[in-house]
């Protein structure tokens, strides 16, 4: 395996490892914390918990040709995160319904003022875009090099 090779194989894994945690996290706070998700938590779940299985299967098999299918995953879901981190950041009225069983605006775990699960979410997201994107400079640094004689 080249050195581009294993560093491409590093990033894959490392983006599944991410996507792995941010899974079991989630599960954690619904399952045995017992917090019910909201309908924005329930979206951005829909777009991490798959991830969690392409990246795994396409690290197992060193298969980076699954990036552009996921990288569509990844920005749709931290979309669907900036968006709950605004309606939860932003004034709070009377008159705005919620969005399901448990509101979207509600802040079941707020640790140091910042911390919330959408912004744990987005943060998976962005982490996994950044090496999602390595995987991508790494490609296009091999494909100029071109075939080796």
């Amino acid at each position: 395996m080249s050195n581009s090779s294993s560093k491409k194989s590093n990033w894959l894994f490392i983006a599944w490892a991410i996507s792995v945690v941010a899974t079991a996290g989630s599960l954690y706070l619904s399952e045995y914390l017992h917090f019910t998700p909201c309908s924005l938590c329930w979206y951005q779940r829909i777009f991490m918990y798959p991830m969690t299985i392409l990246l795994g299967i396409a690290s197992a098999r060193n298969q980076t040709q699954i990036v552009p299918f996921v990288m569509p995953m990844v920005v749709i879901g931290g979309g669907f995160s900036i968006y709950h981190i605004f309606i939860q950041e932003m004034p709070h009225s009377g008159s705005v319904a919620s969005c399901g069983p448990v509101s979207c605006m509600e802040d079941v775990l707020n640790a140091f003022g910042f911390l919330t699960v959408p912004m744990l979410a987005l943060t998976a997201f962005v982490l996994i875009f950044i090496a999602l994107l390595q995987i991508r400079r790494l490609d296009r640094i091999d494909s100029t090099k071109g075939p080796l004689l």
